[in-house]
């Protein structure tokens, strides 16, 4: 019989930091979770939730009980978690669900509250940040405008940008930042992304954010390579765009987006209002940090509303992805052409695609994720069989919870889908369930295999080490570091990690020899001179 993971368990504490290095995307019970799902609309304004068929309810049931299931050891049975476990290991308050089967939006459900501070429930209308995945629907709403006639593709963006122009330098003497590189992070811009702002702060304008300048807190955007020599992501360009469609159209960006996408595509629930009109808020999801406590005011404010500003609903996501999936094949034209869909689904640099990414282990499958602060999205459908996830979490920690929830769906509800592996999450999970026995037994399995997902590096031990000091494990840290050690004794930073952990363990003389080892394969690391200093003041 397959372990089933129920125990007591400390929760995780990780900096969203920590987490973006786990990537590619929770204490509430699964009885409280089940009381807390609802089909009822949180406002008389809402739509209609879509029916749950039986067939589909029974899937959702067994992906409840088994949204993970982590084998190791040969033949031993698998290690298994709820999904109350994995809300609770996570520190994960809400999440919602929409899954698309053959085309049509099958199941919606919502688990757990609006935040760890209340007993609202969350429902399928339940509003959360979409993240990043802001930016294929702003995609939509451009490539709607170049088939009108508003905007060009392959110009120069500085043509038609009338409010700000991108500074050229040394890169764009003879290649010119387009509207297509932008779209398929190809222009050569900076600027990753956004942490957003506190609810009562100063908020830039979208000239301000681009040239860096007060109150920005983000660097300029500027041209860092030759445009459309290489891909790299850039919430930076998609800021750029965003005034670009304003700059042509003279609208504001959440009216444009409303006319352009949203309306057409049967988005009722879905704003790019930032920040959101109280009428709205209402119906928000909280937003949860890397410790489980609620964002103060709730949420950031994203002025950069076409790189991070959706508020939405999975239902909703589920709407766009559907439409765009129908759009490619021919079968509705409410939003794009069959020809800008195709272009939005198709690999144009590396996994990139003109607002998606593709997923080069499943055919047909289009995706992208978001992360702003206090919520992760991911959302992912596949134009050949029509089958597809939206999940949408208030939570740091989101991504790695989904991506076991997306596993799940596509194994109950039958479909042929090789979803992405995170063996930090699997070797953080398997310690709290099992011990670090357990953890590094299938550390070792996975080096050996080559199993797909994050690669195993040096980071990969050290990382999940972090991520059980977090959870107040240190015993079960200093055994994870120790490994790590033994597997790379030439990297300083193991030596580091393993000090931070003997020092957070009352265990001051092993703390200091560490230090020393550090810093001996590393004179430059300030951390342990000054950590060693501290450890010597010590009594």
């Amino acid at each position: 019989m397959a372990h089933t993971h129920r125990s007591a368990r400390a929760t995780l504490t990780l900096t969203p930091i920590l987490w973006a290095a786990l990537a590619a995307v929770f204490p509430v019970t699964l009885a409280a979770q089940n009381s807390a799902t609802s089909s009822a609309p949180n406002s008389s304004q809402s739509p209609a939730t879509p029916p749950i068929s039986p067939d589909a309810a029974e899937n959702l049931k067994r992906v409840e009980a088994q949204a993970a299931a982590i084998s190791y050891g040969g033949a031993k049975a698998p290690v298994t978690f709820s999904l109350g476990d994995l809300m609770e290991d996570f520190k994960v308050p809400a999440i919602s669900v929409a899954v698309i089967q053959n085309f049509q939006i099958v199941a919606t459900k919502g688990y757990g509250t609006l935040s760890f501070d209340t007993k609202e429930p969350t429902t399928p209308h339940t509003l959360f940040l979409a993240g990043s995945i802001s930016k294929p629907v702003t995609a939509a709403g451009a490539l709607a405008m170049v088939e009108k006639g508003q905007l060009s593709l392959d110009a120069n963006v500085n043509d038609q940008l009338k409010s700000w122009k991108v500074p050229d330098d040394e890169f764009t003497v003879k290649e010119k930042v387009t509207l297509r590189r932008i779209l398929s992070h190809s222009a050569g811009l900076g600027v990753h992304g956004f942490g957003g702002y506190a609810v009562g702060a100063p908020i830039p304008t979208v000239p301000q954010i681009l040239d860096g300048k007060p109150p920005a807190n983000s660097p300029p955007v500027r041209v860092e390579y030759i445009p459309g020599s290489k891909g790299q992501y850039s919430g930076g360009g998609v800021t750029i765009e965003q005034l670009l469609m304003t700059d042509v159209s003279g609208k504001p960006f959440p009216e444009l987006m409303h006319d352009l996408v949203l309306a057409p595509a049967g988005m009722a629930e879905s704003s790019f209002e930032q920040p959101p009109p109280a009428a709205r808020a209402a119906l928000n999801a909280i937003g949860t940090d890397n410790n489980g406590a609620s964002v103060r005011g709730g949420w950031h404010i994203y002025p950069e509303m076409a790189a991070a500003g959706l508020w939405t609903t999975p239902t909703d996501l589920a709407q766009f992805a559907i439409e765009i999936a129908n759009a490619r094949n021919g079968k509705s034209n409410k939003v794009v052409s069959q020809k800008m869909a195709t272009a939005m689904t198709t690999r144009y640099v590396a996994d990139s695609g003109l607002g998606f990414f593709m997923d080069s282990g499943n055919p047909g499958v289009f995706l992208h994720s978001g992360a702003d602060e206090g919520f992760q999205a991911i959302l992912m459908m596949n134009y050949e069989t029509g089958n597809g996830v939206a999940l949408m979490t208030n939570s740091d920690h989101g991504i790695a919870v989904g991506n076991y929830v997306v596993r799940s769906v596509a194994r109950e509800f039958g479909w042929n889908y090789k979803g992405p592996n995170d063996p930090l999450a699997d070797l953080f999970l398997l310690d709290l369930a099992n011990g670090p026995k357990a953890a590094l037994d299938h550390y070792s399995e996975i080096k050996q295999q080559d199993i797909p997902g994050e690669p195993i590096t040096e980071t990969t031990l050290n990382l999940v080490g972090y991520m059980l000091i977090g959870a107040n494990r240190l015993d079960d840290a200093i055994a994870v570091f120790t490994r790590n050690v033994q597997e790379y004794p030439k990297g300083f930073n193991t030596y580091d990690s393993l000090g931070e952990a003997y020092m957070r363990n009352g265990q001051k003389d092993l703390a200091i020899q560490n230090y020393e080892m550090s810093l001996k394969l590393e004179p430059r690391n300030d951390n342990a001179v000054a950590m060693l200093k501290k450890l010597r003041a010590m009594p």
